[in-house]
């Protein structure tokens, strides 16, 4: 394995985003009742982006998000094997006063639990508070892992979620943190 190279995100490296491999396998579901999650077990398991069409679960789409995110002030960062890309994340700062979004982060099959994750969600969250944001929220997609990582980040769920975020991803897991 070559060594992990981090930078900030370039317009241009949206064109790669179906390099990462978001496959997983998924047996936890989270359901959230205000700040209480409930378990569910079952076989949620995702593959990769589709590198066809432009549903929700294709690269199109993932690379759309990604740049409504940008033309709303996102700034994002890279992770790179080599020259190829592994994880990517970006905030969204003052989506309401000091309020910031952790509005995408992703890391490739194969990448995960070696920390990348982490250093990609610490240099958001660093972007965050240089833009004067005190609180960071996040919709997490309900999986186990990714709700346990964001948990495990010092994440809480919302009593109340914001409404606009509440209304794109109303299955997610809304959460938030002091940063």
């Amino acid at each position: 394995m070559t060594q992990i190279s981090y930078r900030g995100l370039d317009a241009a490296d949206l064109d790669r985003i179906g390099e990462i491999d978001r496959t997983e396998r998924i047996e936890t579901m989270y359901v959230q009742r205000g700040t209480r999650l409930e378990e569910r077990e079952g076989d949620w398991s995702a593959l990769p982006w589709s590198s066809e069409g432009e549903g929700q679960h294709s690269v199109a789409h993932q690379r759309a998000e990604c740049q409504r995110h940008l033309a709303a002030g996102a700034l994002g960062v890279c992770a790179f094997d080599g020259e190829h890309l592994v994880g990517i994340g970006l905030v969204t700062p003052d989506v309401r006063p000091g309020v910031a979004q952790l509005a995408f982060l992703h890391v490739s099959h194969g990448h995960r639990g070696r920390g990348l994750g982490g250093r990609l969600a610490d240099e958001l969250e660093r972007l965050a508070r240089d833009h004067g944001d005190t609180t960071m929220v996040v919709s997490a997609t309900p999986s186990g892992n990714t709700v346990r990582f964001y948990l495990g980040r010092g994440f809480e769920p919302m009593a109340e979620p914001l409404p606009e975020l509440h209304a794109l991803e109303p299955e997610d897991v809304h959460m938030h943190k002091t940063i």
